[in-house]
């Protein structure tokens, strides 16, 4: 039977109204019968556990976002969780990538559409390409867009040292994916997503793997769930088809780049501004670092009290960023 404590803890995620708690209490109630030989009683409630599940699957999508309070019960700590603001618009990318993220956006806006014609939305997304090219910024931009929270999976505390605790912690992550309709971002992908085969990998890496393999094989949400990596060329091939789209990031070009410049300085220089030169120096940027360039160039005119950015000022400000991002790579 179960104790004071669990339903105690019952009722609290009950009257929460939060549905994950208290289905996960549910599971261990079913496994204490378990253990005192209650095995009828026991095969009941997990049965009754996995009917909600999926019942709460088909059930329309809301069109509020969750409280992000919400996600935190039974794994705080995996998980860093805000709501973005930002909206296509202030992802400057080319035309193709920008049609692909659009078409994401309207899949997922008709969700329960498509569902109910026997379509699965795009919902598991691979970002691939160098650092500050817009991998992060584009999850921030899709949940802003869909108006859902930002769940940032910390990977720092899923990935342990002990064996089996990993896979167990990304099994809470997987859980609550199912729980709590959100963007769920995974950073720095290749930490989970490495070659099996490297020369260095040892039996749990291939246990992770092997575990994430699974559950995002199995994943049947509503969530968004978006992995990013500078280093494409290390992940495990067999992660590639487990994925409903590849984006590819690039480093900006000349009309990119002129927007990048433009959208930060103009209210800052005067007329006869050399843009053309400020743009073919900043070529080989990537997109932070030429937003990081303008920012220098507007707070040394702050501080100093110019009058206004000179085209001189940006190109040292570029040149500072291009030093600094070239000895990143060493």
């Amino acid at each position: 039977m179960a104790s004071a404590e669990q339903i105690k803890a019952l009722l609290e995620s009950h009257v929460e109204g939060d549905d994950g708690r208290f289905l996960s209490i549910a599971l261990q109630v079913a496994a204490h019968e378990a253990k005192i030989g209650h095995g009828k009683v026991a095969q009941q409630l997990r049965d009754l556990v996995i009917k909600s599940k999926k019942s709460r699957s088909a059930e329309v999508l809301p069109s509020a976002p969750i409280p992000i309070s919400k996600a935190y019960k039974g794994i705080s700590g995996l998980l860093h969780a805000t709501n973005p603001n930002h909206r296509l618009k202030d992802l400057i990318v080319d035309e193709k990538l920008s049609g692909r993220l659009e078409r994401i956006v309207r899949e997922q806006k008709h969700f329960s559409q498509l569902r109910n014609h026997g379509l699965q939305p795009r919902h598991k997304l691979l970002l691939v390409g160098p650092s500050g090219t817009g991998k992060t910024l584009t999850a921030s931009v899709l949940a802003g867009e869909l108006g859902l929270p930002l769940f940032t999976v910390r990977l720092d505390a899923v990935i342990t040292k002990y064996m089996g605790e990993t896979a167990a912690k990304l099994r809470q992550v997987f859980d609550a994916i199912a729980d709590v309709r959100g963007v769920y971002f995974f950073d720095e992908f290749d930490a989970i997503g490495s070659q099996r085969g490297l020369a260095n990998d040892v039996g749990e890496v291939r246990r992770i793997l092997n575990s994430f393999l699974q559950m995002i094989e199995q994943d049947n949400s509503n969530s968004l769930i978006i992995a990013a990596t500078n280093h494409p060329d290390i992940l495990d091939a067999a992660l590639f088809r487990r994925f409903d789209d590849i984006i590819r990031y690039q480093m900006p070009e000349a009309p990119a780049i002129t927007q990048l410049l433009k959208g930060r300085l103009s209210p800052y220089v005067k007329a006869g501004f050399r843009w053309e030169k400020a743009v073919n120096a900043a070529k080989g940027l990537s997109g932070a670092e030429i937003t990081r360039a303008a920012n220098e160039a507007i707070k040394e005119k702050l501080i100093e009290q110019k009058e206004h950015i000179a085209t001189l000022d940006i190109l040292h400000a570029l040149e500072e960023r291009r030093e600094f991002s070239q000895h990143d790579t060493l």
